[in-house]
């Protein structure tokens, strides 16, 4: 599978993003998907996941309850709703994709796929 996200920018402090993985090739609903971040000088971090069925989902603590993850299989994409943002979610965002057992996978190494990234700014 190819994956292609989009949907970075610059904004402020507050405000709301709302991040695209396209998927092309194989059947999308038949991949687990997750977010990853990385901002200049740290390493990869987690931000969230989703089942291929969509019916888990797992976030890390610095972005549970700001921001959303969801996919549409019909459309073979996943999106990520990203409110009250933060300076500190300044960061290139990734999504990834593996086929294992239906689940949420927080762990880098469980995916096989990555997109080249989309970059998110937030200023003060």
């Amino acid at each position: 599978v190819q994956l292609q996200a989009s949907g970075g920018g610059l904004v402020q402090t507050g405000d709301s993003l709302r991040l695209s993985c396209a998927a092309s090739g194989r059947s999308f609903r038949r991949y687990n998907m997750g977010w990853f971040r990385q901002a200049p000088g740290k390493s990869r971090e987690f931000v969230a996941t989703i089942a291929r069925s969509g019916d888990s989902t797992y976030y890390a603590d610095s972005v549970r309850g700001r921001f959303a993850i969801s996919r549409d299989n019909n459309k073979n994409t996943m999106y990520l709703q990203m409110n009250s943002l933060k300076i500190e979610d300044t960061a290139v965002y990734f999504c990834a994709a593996n086929d294992r057992r239906d689940g949420a996978y927080a762990r880098a190494y469980s995916y096989d796929h990555w997109g080249q990234g989309t970059q998110v700014t937030v200023s003060s």
